[in-house]
């Protein structure tokens, strides 16, 4: 067992100021104790900012260039670690091997795609209407960013925040996910490595009640990065509001896979069984509806049903598993009664909707793949975001019902359309209210060059990732140059 029990601050391994602690356990055999964390407080975290703000002035005034250089070498100690930190973390989140090395991937491509950006334009120059000034404007950092993330990607998600604060000059103070403190310390570890100056990354393990809330509330902090449920991230908005301090929140999602009827349909299966169950459906973009056109919709069921019972689900440590376990008893009991309310409802159980007990599964949080027809979409299964391996089945009469029931929930993250039309298909990104859409591909499978984000309850219009990765962080400063040798005053916006 690992006792990680310490803060990383200033460059340092420190023992909470509460003395107090909490365990990491692993989903798949809740019986086994991974390690003991740090339980901290507000005091910690005061520390912790405390230490990011005295560090600013010294990395903001490091050239971006050897900025980036860090973010470089960070991504090949990354890919030195990839097998041990995927390991790591599918014994920690329960995430499927072949996956968790996809999620190191992800912060591997970060890194080599952002820092690049050490060495890339950072604003603009515009021609000015008085004669002999220079007009031009760049981006610069806005100081201390606190991060929270959370466990369902804890390596790829931080890189995602992380690595353009980093480059732009700014400094963190971040707090995981209490679920994987264990990836979090080694992702830190690494990140001292690379060479990151002391204080410019401080760690703080704690529950989100405890430490969140205090990160959330200091004054020295200049904005917030947050990515989780949708209740959470509108209280951070809130107190957020009240100090005018900045906020960016990656919340809920509610996807949905159209399948019109001239669709692929060996396809469109394979595309629902990865968004609906891969990450045990624990992802933000994982598609929790099916809507598929009455005429195909008996054929499509069939299909998918027939490759729902080949899927393996078990010990994540093992290769030949498809479906590892949920997070926590929390959540797999959270699971079970969003089903037993559907069928209640009058939803049919077309397979799954069971917690499963026996071995190999006796001792995790394992919960059958699960799918559900017969629902309409005022039902709350339709409507509610489920966070693991469920999903349902709607049928539509034609594309402008299609569209209108995948717009038809709160959130807007990412939606999908499979059709053979190409007339179709750009009429569906057009008409489709999400932040990603895809044609002929699954909801989950964002690349690290293009924006990441949703519309409505699902962000509050920041995008992570992509060229914009650090708008998030920095501010435009606008600046005019005088380089006349004349004592003449020169105004603008003056008519002549």
């Amino acid at each position: 067992m690992h006792n990680g029990a310490t803060n990383y601050i200033a460059g340092k391994w420190l023992q909470s100021v509460t003395n107090e602690t909490f365990t990491s356990v692993n989903p798949a055999d809740t019986s086994q104790v991974l390690g003991l964390f740090a339980r901290s407080g507000a005091a910690d975290v005061a520390l912790a900012v405390d230490a990011a703000n005295a560090a600013f002035p010294a990395w903001r005034a490091t050239p971006p260039p050897a900025r980036g250089k860090i973010i470089n070498r960070m991504g090949e100690i990354l890919v030195a670690n990839k097998e041990d930190l995927a390991r790591q973390m599918s014994r920690e989140m329960g995430k499927v091997l072949v996956e968790a090395r996809g999620d190191v991937q992800e912060a591997i491509d970060m890194a080599a795609y952002i820092g690049t950006f050490g060495r890339l334009p950072d604003g603009y120059t515009v021609g000015s209407e008085r004669p002999e000034v220079a007009c031009f404007a760049r981006r610069v950092p806005v100081g201390v960013v606190g991060m929270l993330t959370p466990w369902n990607f804890p390596v790829a998600i931080p890189a995602w925040k992380m690595f353009p604060a980093l480059v732009a000059g700014n400094t963190v103070v971040f707090k995981p996910s209490e679920e994987t403190p264990g990836v979090a310390v080694a992702f830190v570890q690494m990140l001292a490595q690379a060479g990151v100056p002391e204080g410019v990354v401080n760690l703080i393990t704690g529950l989100g009640s405890e430490v969140g809330s205090a990160l959330v509330e200091a004054p020295q902090v200049a904005v917030i990065s947050f990515t989780g449920s949708t209740n959470t991230g509108r209280k951070i908005m809130e107190r957020c509001a009240t100090q005018l301090r900045r906020v960016s929140c990656e919340m809920g999602g509610k996807n949905a896979i159209i399948v019109l009827d001239d669709a692929d349909l060996d396809l469109a299966v394979k595309g629902a069984i990865w968004s609906a169950f891969g990450t045990t459906g624990q992802r933000c973009t994982a598609a929790s509806r099916l809507i598929v056109h009455r005429n195909v919709r008996q054929e499509f069921e069939q299909r998918l049903l027939r490759e729902i019972s080949e899927l393996v689900v078990g010990s994540p440590s093992d290769e030949s598993v498809d479906v590892g376990p949920v997070i926590n008893r929390r959540q797999l009991e959270q699971i079970h009664s969003y089903v037993k309310r559907g069928i209640e409802s009058g939803a049919t159980l077309l397979c799954g909707g069971t917690i499963l007990t026996g071995l190999p599964h006796a001792n995790g949080c394992f919960y059958a793949p699960t799918v559900l027809g017969s629902v309409d979409n005022e039902m709350e299964i339709a409507q509610a975001e489920i966070f693991g391996p469920v999903t349902v089945i709607m049928e539509i009469e034609d594309f402008d019902d299609a569209v209108r029931i995948a717009n038809g929930t709160q959130y807007g993250l990412s939606l999908s359309v499979y059709t053979r039309s190409n007339s179709r298909a750009f009429k569906a990104i057009d008409l489709l209210d999400a932040g990603l859409v895809y044609v002929n591909l699954p909801t989950s499978g964002a690349e690290i060059q293009l924006p990441f984000g949703g519309t409505r309850n699902t962000g509050n219009g920041h995008r992570e990732a992509g060229f914009d990765a650090a708008d998030y962080c920095t501010e435009w400063k606008s600046c005019y140059i005088n380089y006349s040798e004349s004592s003449d005053l020169v105004r603008a916006q003056i008519d002549v």
